[in-house]
């Protein structure tokens, strides 16, 4: 049966999944979602000796099933080869009793990887299957990850060029060097003068821009989307909480068909729906913890049924949480409103025009599968320490977001279930906010000096992509305003 989808805010014909990949954003500023969430068709027995190509492909056919079989393994194996340093892709740790999925192995130390490692092959797959010859041009807003993850991912790939913005003084030392360093003559990289939510809003007004569309379409360009709007980057993430699964089942961790929680640190909801969907598809999944930063409109929202991103806007250590607009968060709202994309619509010109929304009492009974928390900056700080001093292991500041909320959470639930924590950077990402947390000694300590005193106590190795720009030269130093970033996206493809 082939899967098509919808537009969250209109009734327009659904698509296909290639289509869908293509466009990114539906032509009415909605997001696709399949109009029906499959059921997984090998036994949880059978997901313990899987790999995690084999699990991506029993997961992806489910979802892309306009891709021949050929089509999708060769994407998959595309993706998920030795530009990952361990060949389980996404291990699993325990650390004090929780267990922690490393989801930063690819080559940009981030989750990010997981999903944008496939989807220029998805792309470029799906622009072939729709006889697309325009050059496809990637516009991707950051809040520090998945710009140089799709950088990385879209790099010289024939026929498309990637634009990437981010907040110039809102991401880490280490985030911004691997971006500006980015090779590749089809790369570009802009910092603009403003926060996350200011240049996904500008990218967001250039896919909704048609003269835009009509005056780029005749120079033969045609825009997509890398942000974690797109279902070539949805799907890929449900992936990795499957194989989790299976991981601990083969381990003896946990018995077949055994719950258990997931705790997701979380910015704009695209890593924790996916958690979502795999709990839809049939994964025993207990609780979703979707654990926020001290930008925690998030949590607000799950708790009172009111979103309002009319707030102070905080710059935090876990910055590719620092979000107050969670574009995501629209997928589920359709599903939890019984599919009416009416009323998604008008939600999201609530948000859009008054700042905030409300949703009704049957839409947040809902979500309440999904529980929020919150960590503030000193607890996020002293997650990492307690880990590290009770078992030796290092965390990121997002990972420890989620750490610290689960760890609450299980104390005053007395929930015992055994719980996956989505570990979504290497603490190489994060090194000084790392390190200080560890002990306030490193605090005079130049950066690179840090990392390797990172190495020395945790006893990892310092990851490639760090490596790779101890000394590399800055190729890009462009820096707008956030209202000139349509002018720089036309001048840069003149």
């Amino acid at each position: 049966m082939n899967l098509l989808y919808q537009s969250t805010r209109s009734h327009t014909a659904p698509i296909t999944a290639s289509q869908a990949i293509l466009k990114g954003l539906a032509e009415d500023g909605g997001l696709y979602v399949p109009e029906s969430i499959p059921k997984l068709e090998v036994t949880l027995k059978e997901l313990s000796t899987l790999t995690y190509q084999q699990t991506a492909y029993e997961v992806m056919k489910l979802y892309f099933t306009d891709f021949t079989e050929e089509e999708l393994k060769s994407c998959i194996n595309n993706a998920y080869d030795e530009k990952f340093d361990t060949k389980e892709i996404a291990p699993v740790k325990e650390a004090g009793g929780l267990y922690y999925l490393e989801l930063f192995h690819g080559s940009t130390i981030a989750f990010k990887d997981m999903a944008l490692s496939i989807l220029p092959h998805l792309l470029t797959t799906a622009a072939r299957k729709n006889n697309v010859t325009d050059e496809i041009v990637i516009l991707t807003a950051t809040s520090g990850d998945t710009g140089k993850a799709a950088l990385a991912g879209f790099a010289d790939v024939k026929g498309t060029k990637i634009i990437v913005f981010y907040p110039k003084d809102g991401v880490s030392p280490i985030q911004e060097k691997q971006m500006v360093t980015q090779k590749g003559s089809n790369t570009y990289v802009i910092g603009i003068d403003g926060n996350f939510d200011d240049a996904q809003n500008g990218v967001k007004a250039m896919f909704n821009n048609k003269k835009l569309a009509e005056d780029l379409k005749a120079k033969g360009y045609v825009f997509s989307s890398a942000n974690s709007i797109n279902v070539g980057r949805l799907v890929p993430q449900i992936v990795y909480y499957i194989y989790a699964y299976g991981n601990l089942l083969r381990k003896g961790v946990i018995s077949e068909g055994e719950k258990i929680n997931v705790a997701v640190p979380t910015g704009n909801f695209g890593n924790i729906l996916a958690a979502y969907f795999a709990k839809q598809m049939g994964l025993p999944l207990g609780k979703l913890i979707c654990a926020s930063n001290e930008n925690k409109v998030l949590f607000d929202f799950l708790e009172t049924g009111v979103y309002d991103r009319k707030r102070e806007f905080i710059l935090t250590s876990s910055p590719s949480m620092d979000i107050l607009i969670s574009s995501n968060l629209e997928r589920l709202l359709y599903l939890a409103s019984g599919k009416d994309s009416d009323k998604t619509l008008s939600l999201m010109n609530s948000l859009a025009k008054e700042g905030e929304y409300e949703i009704t009492k049957e839409m947040k009974d809902n979500m309440s599968g999904i529980l929020g928390g919150y960590a503030s900056e000193s607890q996020t700080a002293e997650a990492i320490r307690k880990v590290y001093e009770g078992t030796g292991y290092i965390i990121d500041t997002h990972t420890a977001v989620g750490a610290s909320v689960y760890v609450r959470y299980k104390e005053e639930s007395k929930d015992e279930s055994k719980a996956i924590i989505a570990s979504t950077a290497s603490p190489y990402k994060f090194t000084r906010s790392v390190m200080e947390a560890v002990d306030s000694k490193y605090g005079s300590m130049e950066d690179f000096e840090l990392v390797d005193e990172l190495s020395r106590i945790s006893r990892v190795p310092v990851p490639a992509a760090i490596e790779e720009i101890r000394r590399a030269e800055v190729l890009h130093d462009r820096v707008c305003k956030k209202d000139e970033m349509q002018l720089v996206v036309e001048e840069i493809l003149k």
